[in-house]
């Protein structure tokens, strides 16, 4: 399959492109899209048939739920149900947006979408390309990264290309995510309010909304093997390059000492300016106080881990608060949760 990529300039749209792209996600093809938090590979999320290639596309396992994405907040009416007051006050606040929520779902969303669970995953893109094209369709698009799934997700359209080339019927590059790690995901179906993946809507800002919000353990723990993951990231290894990556924690100097003993093949993932400082080569995601840098810059540095041919990659952490928490959360996750403390 030739995979056409379509450039759409988000500050000038091209509706003859738009709907182009609307005519091949209406006829079942897959097509990558561009958000603020992530591409995205889109389907029409109430075709079964078609979101079922996503998951052939990315390799990913079926029991991993994918986001429903709208065009408007009007939208959620027709696809959730019992919708509380908490998720119309979130909604208000940060739709458009970095956010998901999860709600019970009306029994128009496949099953398939949501991996068989009774519930599903809402989000409205601030993307003015996504949400072009959500309009130009006229229904939800499923959308899990655009990326081999496990694999760093994709920031730019040249990601998706490397990873999903001549498996999916085309990309449209929008230009570089704002966010660069995918949304936020917090359920609304249990009693109090559950942070299931740290994004660019920080837990902080939530509870400043609706009030108690607890992070599921799973955030910094993992999932347990038999368990059902209610989020996507949640139970399976995911943003890894083919690097073996390790986080490591405690007093720079000693962390300097330490990985600059290493032998030939390590790499050093550090915050800008540290690179100096190290014997072994080096790539930066960011400044150590600016995490939102970090979370724009991650995915694309650990991509290029593998491009310089990295086996060992010793990484430095992040904070764990605000949206530290979401780049801790992803590099957790790419290390397997092998964490260094010294």
């Amino acid at each position: 399959m030739l995979t056409e990529v379509i450039k759409i300039n988000p500050d000038n749209i091209d509706e003859e492109s738009i709907s182009h792209v609307a005519k091949l996600l209406t006829g079942g093809e897959l097509v990558a899209i561009p958000t603020e938090t992530v591409y995205g590979l889109a389907a029409n999320a109430l075709d079964k048939t078609a979101v079922e290639a996503i998951f052939s596309a990315k390799g990913r396992p079926q029991d991993n739920p994918l986001i429903v994405h709208l065009a408007d907040k009007s939208w959620l009416l027709k696809y959730a149900v019992d919708i509380p007051d908490n998720a119309y006050k979130l909604i208000e606040a940060f739709w458009p947006g970095p956010l998901t929520i999860i709600l019970k779902k009306s029994l128009i969303i496949p099953d398939v979408v949501s991996a068989g669970l009774d519930t599903a995953a809402f989000r409205l893109p601030s993307h003015p390309v996504a949400k072009a094209i959500i309009e130009a369709v006229g229904v939800p698009l499923a959308a899990p990264s655009a990326n081999i799934s496990g694999s760093p997700s994709p920031t730019t359209a040249a990601h998706v290309l490397s990873d999903l080339g001549g498996r999916i019927a085309a990309i449209v590059d929008g230009g570089e995510c704002s966010v660069g790690v995918e949304s936020t995901v917090v359920s609304l179906c249990g009693e109090i309010p559950t942070v299931l993946r740290p994004g660019g809507v920080t837990t902080e800002m939530l509870r400043e909304v609706i009030g108690n919000v607890v992070i599921d353990a799973a955030v910094l723990n993992g999932l347990e093997d038999d368990a059902k993951a209610t989020s996507p990231g949640m139970k399976y290894k995911h943003y890894a390059p083919k690097a073996h990556v390790v986080i490591i924690n405690g007093e720079f100097n000693k962390i300097v000492n330490m990985v600059s003993a290493m032998g030939e093949g390590t790499t050093m993932l550090c915050f800008d300016g540290e690179e100096a400082l190290f014997n072994l080569p080096c790539v930066t995601y960011g400044a150590r106080e600016d995490s939102a840098e970090q979370a724009r810059r991650l995915f694309d540095a650990l991509r290029r881990l593998d491009d310089i041919g990295a086996k060992t990659v010793y990484a430095r952490c992040p904070a764990k608060t605000g949206m530290g928490l979401a780049v801790y959360n992803r590099l957790l996750r790419a290390a397997g949760f092998e964490v260094i403390e010294i």
